[in-house]
């Protein structure tokens, strides 16, 4: 107990000064990029609006259930099925406060190459999808948008939105994916992943498997991945459970499905499933080293004063966002 503690305090002060960080920006990105001004900058039919969807999504911290509401209003508006696609891969996958954690945990290499397979993705599965899937169908189904109600100022928009909403949405996913990190690094004996699955694309392929079916957000994944490297995983297995486990859940697919039809909900998830091997092998291939640089890492992550602090203010705001959520749906419960 008191190792897997340890571990669990070592994770926290590692990645909360950059999480922290993160979530201050996703406030800023929350007020200065609406969803009023993505809908109407995304819609329309070509490879412009694929392109601009997979983009914008990049840095929006939105998880795979979150992002459902906001691509079906694109569609509602104009959005082809292309750029709804677009933007459903690239989104869930990353965003400004998953991309500092990566950072803190995973390093520069991870940090880079996640946005930029997210984008790629995005891309490559909106094209496929205005390729193959040439009915357009109808969309009416009315989603509302979550930024037209009152504001109180931009600056109170940006500090509820960065470390009161996000962390409501997150904070239980974000709490057991720590805890999840922590119980791999007690218990599991080093080189594990290596010496039980191996380090080849059959390694990748289960990793898939594990990602594709499981809801997990695009930041608390981060630790659980840390944690597997350093028990002697690959960093390409690694990133392809980083990459399905966020872009990829049971509830996105079955929304496809019913709103974009069978052969979009296909073309959905065999770009991810295609995406993710690829950008794993070409990982493991371009950066041989990179293993044992996060391992050495993770095993040594000394913490500073700075990061105590941040520590204890990462996690009474989660814990605030996680009460206040529960307190929505009681209050919810009660009027109904």
């Amino acid at each position: 107990m008191s190792d897997f503690l340890q571990s669990f305090w070592s994770t926290i002060e590692k990645m909360s000064p950059y999480l922290l960080f993160g979530f201050a920006v996703a406030g800023i990105l929350r007020v200065l990029i609406s969803t009023a001004f993505i809908q109407r900058h995304l819609g329309g039919k070509g490879i412009w609006p694929i392109i601009k969807s997979s983009l914008f999504g990049v840095p929006l911290p939105l998880c795979s259930c979150g992002v459902i509401p906001v691509a079906m209003s694109l569609r509602k508006r104009g959005a082809s099925k292309g750029a709804t696609i677009a933007f459903l891969l690239s989104t869930p996958q990353t965003g400004i406060d998953s991309i500092f954690v990566t950072y803190s945990l995973l390093g520069l290499v991870f940090t880079i190459f996640r946005p930029v397979v997210a984008l790629i993705t995005g891309i490559i599965g909106g094209v496929a999808t205005d390729m193959f899937d040439k009915n357009a169908g109808a969309f009416t189904e009315s989603i509302d948008d979550e930024h037209t109600a009152g504001q109180k100022g931009k600056f109170s928009t940006a500090v509820r939105h960065g470390f009161i909403v996000l962390p409501r949405d997150i904070g239980l996913a974000m709490l057991i994916g720590l805890l999840a990190a922590a119980f791999i690094s007690v218990v599991v004996p080093n080189d594990f992943f290596a010496d039980k699955i191996g380090t080849g694309i059959g390694a990748m392929i289960l990793m898939m498997l594990i990602g594709i079916p499981v809801y997990v957000c695009a930041t608390a994944s981060v630790p659980i991945a840390a944690a597997m490297i350093a028990k002697g995983l690959t960093p390409g297995a690694a990133f392809v459970f980083l990459m399905t486990g966020p872009a990829t859940n049971a509830a996105t697919f079955v929304t496809i499905w019913k709103i974009l039809g069978s052969r979009t909900a296909i073309i959905y998830i065999l770009t991810v499933a295609v995406c993710a091997l690829t950008a794993g092998v070409l990982l493991d291939s371009m950066f041989t080293g990179l293993g044992r640089d996060i391992q050495g890492h993770y095993h040594n992550m000394a913490a500073t004063p700075i990061e105590h602090i941040s520590a204890i203010i990462l996690l009474a705001v989660l814990a605030f966002g996680i009460y206040d959520k529960r307190i929505k749906k009681v209050l919810t419960y009660l009027r109904k």
